[in-house]
């Protein structure tokens, strides 16, 4: 789940759009690398559509979602394609605010996407958006630190080896610090991280009343291990910090350890941008006292037709030629297979040349092969989602819970504090949407 700053500025990015231009798609795409990647090869489109002209409108991810559910919301119509993730995508799929997906062409190949990413952009056995990769989450750490501290990473690592590692790696007078978490307060920053931790801690968002849990004793394990590390092994401004900075510190040797999406394996890889190529491992999402892996989160970047467009037949022109298979050929060709879009496609996994030369290919499948969205806690829940919770107000609740929790962090309040105004919070916002009656 790649979540990047939470203010940015927009970057519109428009082709020469010709004279004889039939359609003029316009992009709402969000800030990340393979993203970028897909617009510097837009002229592959381009030439074979020559009726079609695209114009990006490329946002940090926080502006995005508001400029998009403001504009789907209102049906303005200022996007004919926009990125959208698997939380939103059967919410609004049952809102009637985008379009089936069934133009796609005959090289599209529905049944090549990987079955859980199918799954995740589908609604009633109809894809309502494509994906343009796939990721989970993982536990990636400096093998060359890991043998010089005599540690072995075991093949399923528990939370209170994580704990022990980070403490001993930890060297703050040579600034190096042993683990980087999100810190940074939203739903998708340092909640998408607790959330996936509380599952895998054994906690749960709601019972089966809908009535918030998160003054349990497992919440409360969660968060008080949380704020610990951070404080005890994070580096400076941790609660702070999000997807974008914690990579930055690790592949600058900062960090002895990292517990984030799968998709930034390739960054890693790369000579070009990583002072640590050839000295990363990587292991699954921590597990806790014997509960199992409950932590691995499924999310993935897709692109979805809104219905206030009146361009559907030439946006899914664009989004066949965006996500089907042969596009990773085509970023294989211009950058290598490393940087190919990976977690949607069984045929990318498939590819000798990818696994060849993404040594973390197998680690990224089988974590999204794992991920169990429709049972994420170790109890039965009334909700799905891994590291979310899949119902229309857990933005807004996500959001205000993760401020609460990033202050915890920072010392303003302590951990018994900060889950009791989550708490209090929480069923506030689910008595107003009327899942919970008064008192």
């Amino acid at each position: 789940m790649r979540f990047c700053a939470i203010v940015g500025v927009a970057t519109l990015i428009g082709t020469t759009v010709a004279a004889m231009a039939t359609d003029v798609l316009t992009v709402a795409a969000v800030d990340n690398a393979d993203m970028i990647r897909m617009q510097e090869l837009t002229d592959d489109f381009v030439a074979s559509n020559p009726g079609i002209h695209i114009n990006w409108v490329i946002l940090e991810e926080s502006v995005l979602r508001q400029k998009i559910a403001t504009d789907i919301e209102t049906r303005g119509g200022q996007f004919d394609i926009i990125t959208i993730g698997n939380y939103e995508v059967p919410i609004w799929a049952r809102q009637g605010w985008l379009q089936p997906l069934d133009d796609l062409g005959d090289n599209y190949d529905a049944d090549d996407l990987l079955p859980a990413i199918r799954k995740a952009v589908s609604y009633r056995g109809k894809l309502y958006a494509s994906p343009l990769y796939g990721e989970s989450a993982m536990l990636m750490y400096r093998t060359d630190l890991f043998r010089q501290a005599g540690l072995d990473m075991p093949p399923s690592p528990t939370w209170a080896f994580v704990r022990e590692a980070a403490l001993k790696l930890t060297d703050k007078s040579a600034g190096r610090y042993g683990i980087c978490l999100r810190g940074r307060a939203g739903w998708g920053d340092n909640m998408a991280l607790l959330t996936a931790a509380a599952n895998s801690f054994g906690a749960r968002w709601f019972d089966f009343d809908w009535r918030p849990e998160l003054e349990s004793p497992e919440w409360k394990r969660t968060l008080t291990f949380y704020v610990d590390l951070m404080q005890l092994a994070g580096p400076p401004g941790a609660a702070f910090n999000g997807y974008s900075e914690n990579l930055d510190l690790f592949r600058a040797g900062r960090c002895a350890m990292w517990i984030d999406s799968t998709v930034a394996a390739s960054t890693l890889s790369n000579p070009m941008t990583s002072d640590v190529v050839g000295r990363v491992g990587y292991a699954p999402f921590p597990s806790h006292g014997g509960l199992g892996n409950h932590g691995n989160w499924l999310w993935t970047w897709n692109f979805a037709v809104p219905t206030s467009t009146e361009k559907a037949k030439a946006a899914q022109r664009f989004i066949a030629w965006a996500t089907d298979r042969e596009y990773a050929d085509l970023v294989a060709a211009h950058e290598g297979w490393p940087y190919a879009p990976p977690g949607t496609r069984t045929s990318l996994y498939n590819n000798p040349s990818y696994r060849s030369a993404a040594p973390f290919s197998n680690y990224t499948l089988t974590a999204i092969n794992t991920a169990n969205p429709d049972q994420p806690t170790v109890k039965p829940a009334p909700y799905t989602g891994s590291q979310f919770v899949a119902i229309p107000e857990f933005q807004r609740i996500g959001d205000a819970v993760g401020q609460i929790f990033a202050a915890a962090v920072v010392g303003q309040m302590s951990v018994e504090q900060a889950l009791a105004s989550a708490n209090q919070l929480t069923l506030r916002e689910m008595k107003r949407a009327g899942y919970v009656s008064s008192p």
